[in-house]
């Protein structure tokens, strides 16, 4: 796994984070893979499949020209050819 060094950590950064973690009962360096964690994937992100839902829910849903670059792409075609039938 790989490991990542930070340098020039502010004093009062450091305190805080540490203070942090003994808060929650762990250790300094399980405080920060959390809070990293939580930066890289945001609980509120929007998903490609909720997108689509949400594309298809609006005013008469999707074009026919974007539901042939969606199945385009679902069908391994490369991103953005349109599949006609």
């Amino acid at each position: 796994m790989p490991s990542v060094t930070i340098r020039n950590v502010p004093d009062e950064v450091y305190r805080a984070i540490r203070a942090q973690a003994a808060l929650k009962g762990r250790s300094l360096e399980a405080e920060l893979l959390d809070i990293i964690a939580r930066a890289a994937r945001p609980e509120h992100r929007i998903r490609f499949g909720s997108m689509m839902a949400g594309l298809s829910r609006r005013d008469g849903g999707l074009s026919d020209e974007e539901l042939a670059v969606f199945e385009g792409s679902q069908q391994g075609g490369p991103a953005g050819a349109a599949v006609f039938e």
